[in-house]
């Protein structure tokens, strides 16, 4: 990935990390539990405490989806607007649990409300970064029909992040569904345009593409084990790294 094992410093001084709203909730458990966001505010007390700037796009997938509700006749745009404020609730809940733990952090909403949190404006986002704060971004992009995938590649490179964290459940990107498939294979380097090829889940193809166009790296990782999301600023060769390739794909040795 992006080095031979954790060293001494960081391979990426500003990232962005993917939240699903899944991650809020444990599975078939409460909507946004309580342990689970702690045990994620923790791993991102750590890296910023060293130095590393923070930023987070959470989803809302564990409150509300809205093109589920859309395909059940409701309205898709107003269904993605209700997806968006969904997005709110995990990131204040997400704010809450880093600030009980003395990490300073900043919501900033695509979608203006002042009582609650600052609007996104990116030059003040920037400066929060350069302070050592953590900045969440919520409310989507504030537009329908476009995913927190989208949100998250956007914010990316408007902010200058070297590279997109996208935590998951598993540990990194398969040829198959690995819960479903014990022969699955774990992918260590893909390029963007073989997980477009393949229709790998990595992020949605507007949000590959915006990547693949600047050369913005993912990183795909387990969100769940202790200290992923240091190991994977530190450049541990774990999950799946998503970039420009000029070699062949290289699956994980099984």
């Amino acid at each position: 990935m992006g080095g031979d094992g954790q060293g001494e410093q960081p391979v990426y001084r500003r990232v962005l990390l993917k939240l699903s709203g899944e991650a809020f909730a444990r599975p078939g458990g409460a909507t946004i539990d309580s342990e689970t966001v702690y045990r994620i505010a923790r791993q991102i007390r750590d890296v910023a405490q060293a130095g590393v700037q923070m930023a987070c796009v959470v989803g809302g997938g564990n409150i509300w989806r809205g093109k589920a509700a859309a395909h059940a006749s409701m309205d898709r745009a107003t269904a993605d607007y209700m997806g968006m404020l969904a997005t709110v609730i995990n990131a204040l809940a997400l704010q809450d649990a880093l600030e009980d733990i003395g990490v300073v952090t900043r919501v900033q909403t695509a979608i203006s409300m002042h009582q609650v949190a600052e609007p996104y404006i990116r030059r003040r986002a920037i400066r929060h970064l350069e302070k050592g704060r953590v900045v969440i971004f919520a409310a989507g992009t504030g537009n329908p029909y476009f995913t927190t995938d989208t949100t998250a590649a956007l914010r990316a490179l408007e902010i200058g992040a070297q590279a997109i964290l996208k935590a998951t459940q598993v540990d990194g990107v398969y040829n198959a569904d690995p819960k479903k498939d014990p022969s699955a294979v774990r992918f260590e380097r893909l390029d963007y345009l073989e997980v477009l090829q393949r229709g790998l889940e990595v992020l949605d193809n507007t949000a590959l593409t915006l990547c693949m166009d600047n050369d913005l790296p993912i990183v795909v990782f387990e969100l769940m084990r202790e200290g992923n999301i240091k190991r994977a600023i530190w450049g541990e060769p774990i999950g799946t790294f998503v970039g420009r390739s000029t070699s062949h794909v290289t699956p994980a040795v099984p």
